[in-house]
């Protein structure tokens, strides 16, 4: 040992572990019901809690009518819930205005729904463009990225195509990479694969997860798939209006 070596000090005590990270999405004591009538209502969620964090995929796997959409409509801020708190990156959402609400949906979040919902008029490379542009991106930089983004979900060859002259397994994965391309915090996804064959949704789901998983987005997924939900970190489900989690 040289004499400029040092010897570095005991630790007075045990090293530390590196914190946890911050969840992305945070539901506290979500109720949500509905009218039935003038003296009943139908309760829906029950005091219904959930963290998500940045990276995470949670598969939500629940029955018809049990709240999943539900859930996931209130977790993107598209609905209200009767009680409880949203929080969005720590952002607490029960006071924001529609303004506000809306503002947070275009920059933080991301959804991808069981039909595609692409422009047809516009072609892959447009789609994907197109929240970039909204968002204020210059045309050289949005046309950059959603290139980059094609190339990810490997599609670099289809981006002149308009959606009509994709496959049902290319149109999810365009929608996919047009719901990160604003670089989201949060990605919601309601049944994404749910109009696929096995095969082709296996595919979509391995395009979806690479992104998840280079991006850092925090994903919540909601499905009947229990092949693609046991791929997943976490699987949940909701009983009795609350979030339960799935051993595996």
């Amino acid at each position: 040992m040289t004499e400029d070596a040092t010897i570095p000090a005991a630790a007075d005590g045990p090293s530390e572990l590196p914190e946890k990270p911050s969840p992305v999405l945070a539901l506290e004591g979500i109720e949500r019901w509905f009218p039935q009538g003038s003296d009943r209502r139908l309760d829906v969620l029950m005091g219904a809690d959930l963290a998500v964090y940045p990276g995470e995929m949670v598969a939500l796997v629940a029955p018809s009518g049990a709240g999943k959409s539900t859930l996931l409509h209130i977790a993107g801020l598209l609905e209200r819930p009767n009680a409880g708190e949203v929080r969005i990156a720590g952002t607490a959402a029960a006071a924001m205005t529609d303004i506000e609400r809306t503002r947070v949906r275009r920059l933080e979040i991301g959804f991808v729904y069981q039909f595609h919902h692409l422009l047809p008029e516009f072609t892959a490379l447009e789609n994907v463009m197109m929240p970039q542009l909204i968002r204020g991106l210059d045309k050289v930089e949005a046309r950059r990225r959603a290139e980059e983004l094609l190339t990810y979900i490997q599609l670099p060859d289809r981006g002149d195509h308009r959606p009509a002259q994709l496959s049902g397994g290319e149109q999810q994965r365009v929608a996919i990479a047009r719901a990160v391309a604003n670089a989201p915090q949060l990605l919601l996804a309601d049944e994404p694969t749910g109009n696929l064959d096995p095969h082709t949704s296996a595919r979509v789901f391995a395009s979806l997860e690479r992104l998840v998983h280079a991006s850092g987005v925090a994903a919540l997924i909601g499905t009947h798939n229990l092949d693609l939900a046991r791929r997943m970190d976490r699987v949940i489900t909701l009983k009795e209006g609350r979030i339960v989690e799935i051993a595996r």
